[in-house]
């Protein structure tokens, strides 16, 4: 039997991390990475095993002493801090194991420091390795030679995780995506053929976050829809369970645009409760887009960009965005052009980020071979890529200037309220055939969203230290309230809207007033366009995650969670 350690390294400040509002309300981080809890599940039972996240807890060295073996994931934005812990589990001599997304890339970047390496998926590695451990005949690399049949995979062991530090929790549905983005290492890890659980996989996993408490939940595939046909079906039991439990929990994930093609395909989402989409949108510049070969969103059906987001906003789901500047064929004017975009688009959430080329990808492989790959490990300009219409310079300019104004008050609010209030935006989950046949639900929903909105309010008001920002924040919701006071649950998402801005001023200001920070710590990721960043969910090899999209209302505390989740 051998006593087993998994670590997961701690995150710096980031877009999709919330961590202002999280300290505001009393949190230490978002949600854990999903490969943490799922590499327990793999791990054979006669093993123990103790998961340890540094975003929640500090690591204990001289615990880790105890251990037989001590393993590492971590993505590219996590690849320092991994490097400090390793560089003190390698002096104290212990056995140690790393996998995740940046090693699968990067295989060699820890090979001093490691014992065993995990590239890419592990649900056949790790207890292969473990049997292997045992025997004393363990490999020092690892990778599987078929992608993971996701109909075999185990329920992640969600109790050995310290859920009461997290906002949410996490899960996950399939794997992979069937599109081509040049940028994107999801086809590459993955492929493009996506792989579905079964509907009882998901139902069991749906349980076991019920028995721990987990309300809200991200649900990290990469592309939900990528297989439209086959997800339908899962999305039906998912629904059903939902309504045999009266709503238990909501849910945020990621799609493609074309979502808005199938009605269908929302109705079944909105009957799971949930409640937001992130959707790569990526620019505005078609030119771009094609260049990228992001095909999808350049597609005639459905009408422009900003049409097929107005579709699904309509619909009565909310729309969260990744964009990205720095394409060949972007110009200086593409920063004025994201502007406008999402203005036009009533996109509250835009994460705004630099093209990144990812080793592997077919982006970074054209790249170096035109010599226009900034090749050291921290880049002076935030990427590693050399644009083509513009100075390296001009791009980060362009780029803080753009993340500044986005969020300035005004800017934020008047996009808000261009969906909340002015187009009296509505959750369509609360509009289902089943909400409306339980009354009892809407009298319910009415008083948990307004029990919620007090509680949150008062937070905001003791957590926020600028007085004008609270000024501003007071006097915007008061607004909603009396634009919207038939409908208490906008009392309540507006608020928690709030605290998010919060957390975007502050970080980009922080951005604007300090460069050199943001070079040196932000400009690690790899990848900037997806809450998940590089997957959030596969276990060693590759898998964590810095931060989901959240939820359309981001509950950002428990207690008043249910406001949401039970409504």
């Amino acid at each position: 039997m051998a006593k087993i350690a998994i670590i997961n390294p701690a995150f710096e400040v980031s877009y999709w991390g919330l961590e202002h509002a999280q300290k505001m309300m009393g949190y230490r981080a978002n949600m854990p990475v999903a490969s943490l809890p799922l590499l327990a599940a793999l791990t054979p039972p006669e093993h123990e095993v103790v998961l340890i996240d540094e975003n929640v807890e500090d690591i204990d060295y001289d615990m880790l002493a105890d251990f037989d073996i001590v393993g590492i994931t971590g993505m590219s934005v996590q690849r320092f801090r991994m490097e400090e812990i390793l560089t003190e589990l390698r002096a104290r001599e212990m056995f140690v194991v790393a996998g995740g997304p940046w090693v699968t890339v990067e295989e060699s970047y820890f090979e001093s420091l490691v014992d065993v390496t995990f590239v890419g998926e592990a649900e056949v590695t790790w207890p292969q390795f473990l049997t292997e451990w045992e025997n004393g005949t363990h490999s020092r690399r690892y990778e599987q030679a078929e992608k993971t049949d996701m109909t075999t995979i185990p329920t992640p062991r969600h109790d050995l995780l310290k859920n009461e530090h997290y906002m949410f929790g996490s899960l996950q549905f399939s794997r992979g995506c069937p599109f081509q983005c040049e940028f994107c290492d999801i086809i590459v890890t993955f492929g493009r053929r996506p792989r579905i659980k079964n509907a009882s996989q998901i139902i069991d996993e749906l349980n076991c976050l019920k028995a721990q408490g987990v309300k809200i939940g991200f649900i990290v595939d990469d592309n939900l829809i990528g297989n439209k046909k086959a997800i339908k079906p899962v999305l039906a039991e998912v629904a059903r369970w939902q309504e045999e439990n009266d709503y238990p929990m909501v849910f945020s994930t990621e799609a493609s645009l074309d979502l808005c093609e199938d009605a269908e395909l929302m109705e079944l989402m909105a009957r799971c409760n949930i409640q937001s989409v992130f959707i790569g949108i990526e620019s505005p510049n078609e030119e771009s887009l094609k260049e990228t070969k992001k095909y999808q969103n350049v597609r005639e059906r459905g009408g422009s960009i900003v049409e097929k987001v107005h579709i699904i906003q309509d619909f009565g789901i909310e729309v969260w965005c990744g964009l990205i500047v720095g394409f060949d064929n972007d110009t200086p004017e593409i920063f004025e052009n994201q502007k406008t975009f999402i203005k036009q688009a009533r996109i509250t959430h835009a994460m705004i980020g630099l093209l990144h080329a990812i080793p592997k990808t077919p982006l970074y492989d054209r790249l170096k071979e035109e010599g226009r790959l900034d090749m050291s490990d921290q880049h002076e300009f935030g990427t590693n890529v050399i644009p083509k219409q513009m100075s390296r310079e001009e791009l980060l300019h362009g780029y803080l200037e753009t993340m500044q104004h986005s969020y300035q008050p005004d800017v934020y609010f008047d996009r808000l309220d261009s969906l909340f209030l002015n187009r009296d935006f509505m959750f369509r989950t609360f509009r289902t055939e089943y909400f409306r046949k339980h009354k009892w639900l809407q009298v319910k929903q009415f008083s948990f969203f307004m029990a919620g909105f007090c509680v949150l309010f008062w937070r905001l008001m003791r957590g926020v230290p600028d007085k004008d920002l609270r000024k501003i924040y007071r006097r915007r919701i008061f607004g909603a309230m009396k634009s919207r006071f038939r409908s208490p649950s906008i009392f309540f998402f507006y608020t928690i809207k709030c605290a998010m801005h919060y957390h975007h001023y502050k970080m980009t200001t922080d951005m604007i007033e300090d460069p050199t920070k943001f070079v040196s710590s932000y400009g690690k990721s790899m990848r900037t366009d997806s809450p998940n960043h590089e997957h959030a969910h596969e276990p060693a090899g590759s898998c964590s995650s810095k931060t989901p999209v959240t939820v359309g209302a981001l509950p950002i505390v428990k207690e008043v969670a249910a406001c949401e989740s039970n409504a």
